[in-house]
Formats: structure tokens, sequence, C-alpha cells
């Protein structure tokens, strides 16, 4: 899917100013509530605009542990060890990776007892061969969308 110049403000809109109305995202951008609303759906139909729920903090939670967990998974397992992964509440995202592993999981705790707990858990689980954990010290560079919006729309404009 195509984003074009307007496509692009209005994601940097919704990503600036998560809680503004359509009504003034339009009125902001100068176009019509129409146009916009039409626009939104659009990319929510192709899957640019993937979700509108707040982002939440782990630590907030009392999770302030972080870990990346390479998962080396027994041939053919891939599938029943990423459904497994998906029942264990401390996993907020897996991927599947090439490289050193199979799976590629973010893990969190509420201490570094508790993420031990969880890679325990991890490994027992049918398929898992082996674990490898490195523990997050520090965000450096925090989630983050906005300056790839920029490079889409500099390219669009282009």
């Amino acid at each position: 899917m195509a984003v074009d110049e307007l496509d692009t403000r209005i994601l940097r809109l919704l990503l600036e100013q998560p809680r503004t109305s359509v009504r003034e995202y339009a009125r902001i951008l100068g176009v019509a509530r129409g146009t916009l609303q039409a626009r939104l759906e659009r990319m929510e139909r192709d899957g640019v605009i993937t979700g509108t729920g707040p982002s939440l903090s782990p630590a907030a939670l009392g999770h302030p542990v972080l870990a990346f967990v390479h998962i080396e998974v027994t041939q053919g397992h891939l599938d029943d060890v990423g459904d497994a992964l998906a029942a264990v509440p401390e996993i907020v995202e897996a991927f599947s990776i090439t490289g050193g592993g199979d799976l590629l999981a973010r893990v969190v705790g509420r201490d570094n007892a508790h993420l031990e707990d969880v890679i325990q858990k991890l490994i027992s689980l049918p398929g898992v061969v082996r674990t490898r954990t490195e523990v997050a010290l520090r965000e450096r560079v925090p989630h983050r969308l906005l300056p790839l919006v920029e490079s889409v729309g500099r390219a669009a404009r282009a």
C-alpha cells in the first residue's frame, strides 16, 4: 500500500497527539472530516494502523526487569512452542528469527528471581531445547515510529 504525504501527516498527528478527536485532526490538517475518516479506515484496513490502544509500561505494572530470551526449538515444533509462549503472560512479544536460536522473546519480570522462574517455565516447554537470556540494563532508544513516518513522508514528497 502506498502511503502519501497526507497519510504521513495523519500518522504523525496520531503519534504525537493520540487522544485528539478525528474532528480536531481534520481541522489541524485542513481537510474534510470525511476525507480524514476515509484515510484512517483505509490505513487500518491495509494494516498500516494496527491499533489505537494506550501504550503501557510493564515497569509501572510491577515488572521492571526486561530480558530478551533466545529460544532454540526442536525441529518441527516452532508453531507449538510459539503457541505455548502466548500462554505465558510475562512474554510481551516473540518473533521467529534467523541466527542464534529460532525464537526471540521479550520477557518481563517483577525481579531477577521472578525472571528466572519465567525462564525455567520456558525451558520446560515441550519442544524447547535451550534458552539464552540477555537482561536489558537501560532503555537507550524507546519504541518509536515517528522518525520512520517522517522518512516515509520525505520519500513521498520526492
